[in-house]
């Protein structure tokens, strides 16, 4: 066997189990906050709720950790609402309730998705592909993670982070309504540092543009009158000033 094929065998292995263990941490953590919460509470209501295929499950324990809410600014009815094990929309049919529910669970949620078991819920969902593929065409369907462009709240929508190429780009479903701090601006980052062997490499093509055949020239490729095609001044700036203050100068 090759060295090659020998280190590919190796990572593979490696990948596997890597996705093995954040699958078991996973499972674990979805079975119990399903035993604590039940099917009818407030978060099964919310995760359901078409647009919100981007938000993962948070565990009450970690709702609950008085060390996790550090920071955020919320009301207890508002946390009640969040922790209601059998949710009843007549009950709270107020919409002020409701929507400070979601941005008080947004923002737990984007701490929870940079901790051991939030990375392990993400990948799941990264690997069933819940978070779309970046449309490029040399990334050949890369998946994508979500990511916002703030960290506060109503600052922008979620957006999408292909890891190959580094860019970004607007979700092609409803969930590119939601808003970008219940990821954070943090997030697809920490996932590839806990996750280092699912780092994709980058695009081994790059588009060139021609014309019959030809490469363009740069400058084809700018708008007319645009800094990068004025002609560079020839001459140094000090014989430029020292001629701009000897003509700037009234005469004896």
């Amino acid at each position: 066997m090759s060295q090659q094929a020998w280190t590919l065998d190796v990572t593979s292995y490696w990948t596997r189990l890597v996705h093995f263990f954040y699958k078991r941490l996973s499972d674990m953590s979805y079975n119990k906050t399903v035993d604590s919460l039940g099917d009818y509470s407030w978060i099964s209501w919310f995760l359901e709720v078409k647009g919100n295929g981007f938000i993962c499950r948070v565990p009450t324990d970690f709702i609950e950790d008085k060390f996790n809410l550090i920071g955020l600014e919320f009301q207890t009815h508002t946390m009640d609402l969040v922790l209601e094990p059998e949710y009843d929309k007549h009950r709270w049919n107020n919409e002020v309730y409701t929507a400070d529910a979601e941005q008080l669970y947004g923002m737990i949620h984007a701490r929870y998705i940079l901790s051991t078991g939030g990375v392990a819920d993400m990948c799941l969902k990264y690997e069933r592909g819940d978070f779309g593929s970046c449309p490029k065409v040399y990334c050949k369907g890369q998946r994508t993670l979500p990511v916002g462009l703030s960290d506060q709240w109503n600052q922008s929508y979620v957006k999408i982070y292909c890891p190959r190429c580094n860019d970004i780009f607007q979700p092609r479903s409803r969930c590119g309504l939601l808003d970008g701090a219940m990821f954070g601006t943090s997030f697809p980052h920490m996932f590839f540092m806990q996750l280092p062997a699912m780092m994709p490499s980058p695009p081994q093509e790059k588009y060139v543009p021609r014309l019959f055949g030809f490469h363009l020239h740069r400058n084809a490729l700018v708008p007319p009158g645009s800094p990068e095609q004025m002609p560079k001044i020839q001459g140094s700036s000090t014989s430029q000033s020292t001629f701009l203050s000897s003509t700037n100068q009234m005469p004896p």
